[in-house]
């Protein structure tokens, strides 16, 4: 199920919240969660609950062995135990497939590869269990000893299957007590609008002139080769961050605070800026799991940044392209740090701006193709190697679809909110304009789902 889908908006999230605001406490209310949450992930795939159910009870249990064995090696073995049954899961639902299809190859075997879907959303939730235990070891939280209210943690339906990665420290307080208001509510309604908004009116039209402009590599030229994957980066953008606005949007109907996952980082003035800006869940759990207890800054600096950056590009998905991607911009950060950081600071900012984007555009094509052979024609298209430089087709999508990209352009940069915002503060009286604008998203975004057939979300895959 995802959340722009009629089934969502016309059932499940209504009846969800009436039986949500009519139980009578946190314990109620917590139970109402579970259940939906577990419903929500059931409704595709029943049977890979029971993977979710099962990394939810090994970090619950391992979290009570930790607080029980703080001051002998009972922690150390909890700790083990959590980080090999969920990266252990992890690795057999997501890269065994790869690994055998790689062993096959190389020794010219015929090993059978296995033939399970991946478990939806596996990626996130592993790494949010996994945050609450290696917190617990490292003694910054204190144990949750109701199992319901870590089950509430781990299953909760909003932000599970394509994050943001929330940590157990950041809602600790809402599980135990939550403030809901209608000030609270009505900003998790207008929150939750803007991301459909960004869903079905811009990321999937975007998406859909991406796949006429990249699916043939065959007849790719330098032109379409371009606008193709600018395209798929709008796509990419609103569509993740339209999911993570709606995530955030129903926690604060809920009375939760999830946090912020994107901040404009079409307007980064470097890489380093770019991730700064980007999945910042994913970013900042990386630094404080991997990249700071290898070392960090203090030592070997470049093999920290080389393996986090692999790891970055295996998390998204079992390829060879997502390797290459991680160290892509593995690279790039690190030329950054040793050699551009100077000059990227005093260069004027459209320039730095430009470069970045120019560097994200090219990493976007790595994420894009998942087979050489496609990723290496538009590598040639895009450097007009081998490829014609222009034909009918990308000039055709660009005529018709010219005030597409200027709403992307536009909506992709802050310029929207300031502007919003100093309109407000020139006409005081038009403070009822933002439900009203978030009444007309919603409605508008309806009427897409009614009418669309193309609605995927990107980074369910991962």
């Amino acid at each position: 199920m995802v959340f722009s889908s009629v089934t969502f908006l016309c059932l499940f999230l209504p009846v969800f919240l009436a039986m949500y605001f009519v139980s009578r406490n946190t314990a109620y209310k917590n139970i109402v969660l579970v259940a939906f949450s577990l419903l929500f992930y059931a409704w595709g795939e029943p049977v890979w609950v029971l993977a979710l159910l099962l990394s939810g009870l090994t970090d619950y249990v391992c979290g009570r062995v930790i607080d029980r064995h703080r001051e002998d090696k009972g922690r150390k073995i909890a700790l083990a135990a959590s980080l090999v049954i969920n990266l252990g899961l992890l690795s057999t639902f997501k890269y065994s497939g790869f690994v055998i299809e790689n062993i096959n190859l190389l020794l010219n075997t015929n090993i059978p590869a296995p033939g399970f879907n991946l478990p939806l959303g596996i990626s996130f939730y592993t790494f949010q269990t996994l945050s609450y235990t290696i917190d617990m070891y490292r003694g910054k939280i204190e144990v949750q000893k109701s199992f319901l209210k870590f089950l509430c943690y781990v299953t909760m339906f909003p932000q599970l299957v394509a994050g943001p990665i929330v940590r157990y420290s950041e809602i600790t307080g809402d599980l135990r007590d939550r403030k809901i208001s209608k000030e609270r509510f009505s900003a998790g309604v207008t929150r939750f609008a803007a991301g459909l908004a960004k869903k079905t009116l811009l990321a999937n039209p975007a998406g859909a002139a991406a796949t006429v402009l990249l699916s043939d590599t065959a007849k790719l030229t330098t032109a379409s080769a371009w606008l193709g994957v600018l395209f798929f980066a709008f796509q990419i953008y609103f569509d993740f961050s339209g999911y993570s606005d709606m995530a955030v949007g129903i926690g604060k109907m809920i009375g939760f605070s999830f946090p912020e996952n994107f901040n404009y980082p079409y307007e980064a003035k470097s890489i380093t800026d770019f991730w700064r800006r980007w999945h910042m869940s994913l970013s900042s759990f990386f630094s404080d799991y991997v990249y700071i207890p290898l070392g960090g800054n203090r030592r070997m600096q470049v093999r920290n940044i080389a393996v986090v950056w692999i790891l970055t590009g295996l998390w998204h998905g079992a390829s060879w392209n997502f390797i290459l991607w991680g160290a892509y911009y593995g690279a790039f950060l690190l030329i950054e740090k040793f050699a551009l950081r100077k000059i990227l600071d005093r260069i004027p900012a459209i320039i730095s701006r430009l470069y970045a984007l120019v560097i994200v555009l090219i990493g976007w094509g790595l994420f894009y193709y998942t087979d050489f052979s496609g990723l290496k024609e538009f590598i040639c298209a895009l450097f007009a190697i081998n490829a014609p430089l222009y034909s009918f087709l990308p000039g055709s999508v660009f005529m018709s679809h010219l005030w597409l990209l200027i709403i992307l352009a536009a909506a992709s940069t802050s310029l929207p909110k300031k502007a919003f915002a100093l309109m407000l503060s020139r006409f005081p009286k038009l403070k009822f304009s933002e439900p009203a604008l978030a009444s007309i998203c919603a409605a508008a975004s309806f009427l897409m789902v009614l009418g669309q057939t193309y609605n995927p979300f990107l980074y369910f895959r991962f």
